[in-house]
């Protein structure tokens, strides 16, 4: 979770790597003005803004849920490849 802070350092940081402005960069503005919290956690993180990581992740949680997941499942073994 980030503060609404966030929204000024993005609005004041410059484009980067492919001309996109970079959360990351927001983030060391953030860092140096307000200060930063973090939490640490055990379990798997899936990148969200990559491809395959959302699809990773869409399938990991659709196997989670209890109306969905059973079914899933079978047809994710009826796909055996």
């Amino acid at each position: 979770m980030l503060p609404p802070e966030i929204f000024s350092c993005l609005e004041r940081t410059p484009p980067g790597r492919g001309g996109e402005i970079q959360l990351t960069d927001g983030l060391r503005l953030l860092a140096k003005e307000r200060g930063l919290w973090a939490y640490r956690y055990e379990g798997t993180a899936y990148d969200a803004g990559d491809k395959l990581g959302f699809l990773k992740a869409t399938v990991e949680f659709a196997l989670m849920d209890k109306e969905l997941g059973p079914a899933f499942r079978e047809y994710l073994k009826s796909r055996k490849l």
